[in-house]
């Protein structure tokens, strides 16, 4: 993993703004996820909403993990990218036909609504198979993390809540074309209380766990989510997430039952650190109040801290001047375009080029071409092996 400034005289040949993968650093992630993940006998699938660049895909399939997918396409895309099928899990809460249709043999659909229940089975018996399906559960617990992310209370709209509970398991002994396989959990994201929102979690997955087994229906396995956190204030110093602890704190908090397999979906935490947007410098604007720095990327590009209000650190990749206090914002036609307020950078000129960081995580993935702006091209750290 070399520092970003490293690269600059190669980044100034290229049109800004664009995404660096630090590839070095994502196979040193995937390498941790798998010591740790095999310590603790935990499956790992990639959550493929993460990112989906072909590169980085291939290179976590080809490690041997499994791929967690919320649409039809993305189910798709996993494929093509060297997922084996019956490796992917697909989640979501709203399925259409068509999905389901086209991506009957996979491992196991995330089941997130009695009625989807029903469905599966009547596509299924169309089609002459037998569907295998888990069913989310919604288990009320507060990953105590951003209300937009939190997806594990019963005020979310994902997946099964008590009083469903009965009713799928009625619909497992009329139902002839889905077989029941285990359960799902998923609380939130960006979780950084790992031991206290892990351990509820397993906890009241265990008791449902309990109740599903006393309708006689065996479970398979228990897929418990992802969210583990990774450090935006400073990529730098914990540039891989703290994966043991994750899986340990799984490991001593979920029984096993006989046979049972345990799942986890690193998504973020896989891909977050290894991914900087690197734009560059337009304009400065001094004024009396405060002064504004300008950059070429937008909103449209990264558009996490428009929509959360999510931090991501920035980097001067050349700078050396004393430092002064800037408001780095974009050029899209929105107030609410702005990188960071109150940020201390070394002296900004035009043409300077700044690294947004831990952005390989919902980067690219969730950009678009509002304004008509482009959207920003990958180059990788392979690229640059003569630097």
């Amino acid at each position: 993993m070399r520092d970003l400034s490293a690269y600059k005289n190669a980044f100034c040949t290229l049109e800004t703004p664009f995404y660096f993968y630090d590839t070095e650093l994502l196979s040193r992630t995937i390498e941790e996820v798998l010591r740790a993940s095999g310590k603790y006998g935990i499956d790992v699938h990639y959550a493929v909403k993460a990112n989906v660049e072909e590169r980085l895909l291939r290179m976590i399939s080809s490690a041997g993990l499994g791929a967690d997918a919320v649409s039809g396409n993305e189910v798709s895309r996993a494929v093509e990218c060297g997922f084996p099928k019956n490796k992917v899990v697909f989640a979501g809460v709203g399925k259409t036909d068509r999905e389901i249709r086209a991506a009957l043999g996979i491992e196991a659909f995330n089941v997130e609504s009695l009625q989807e229940l029903e469905v599966i089975d009547s596509i299924a018996a169309a089609a002459g198979i037998t569907a295998d399906v888990s069913l989310r559960i919604n288990p009320g617990v507060d990953a105590h993390t951003h209300k937009f992310i939190t997806t594990g209370l019963e005020a979310n709209k994902f997946g099964l809540v008590p009083e469903e509970f009965q009713p799928a398991a009625d619909a497992f002994k009329r139902l002839r074309n889905v077989r029941f396989t285990g359960l799902h959990f998923h609380v939130g994201s960006q979780i950084t209380d790992i031991q206290e929102v892990f351990s509820q979690e397993c906890a009241r997955a265990n008791e449902i766990a309990g109740f599903f087994e006393s309708q006689g229906l065996e479970i398979e396995h228990i897929d418990l989510g992802g969210g583990l956190g990774v450090d935006y204030l400073t990529p730098d110093r914990n540039p891989v997430p703290d994966f043991e602890l994750w899986f340990r704190t799984i490991a001593q908090n979920m029984p096993r039952r006989p046979g049972m397999r345990l799942l986890a979906e690193p998504g973020r935490s896989i891909v977050a650190q290894c991914g900087s947007l690197v734009t560059k410098v337009l304009y400065v604007k001094e004024r009396k109040a405060k002064t504004f720095v300008v950059v070429d990327a937008g909103m449209n590009n990264l558009v996490r801290p428009a929509l959360y209000g999510a931090y991501h650190r920035i980097d001067h990749l050349a700078g050396s001047a004393p430092a002064r206090k800037y408001d780095i914002v974009g050029p899209v036609c929105e107030s609410s375009d702005v990188w960071g307020t109150d940020r201390e950078l070394p002296a900004c000129t035009r043409g300077d080029l700044l690294a947004i960081r831990s952005a390989g995580a919902y980067g690219s993935v969730m950009s678009s071409t509002y304004n008509l702006r482009d959207k920003a091209p990958a180059f990788f750290s392979e690229d640059f092996l003569d630097i």
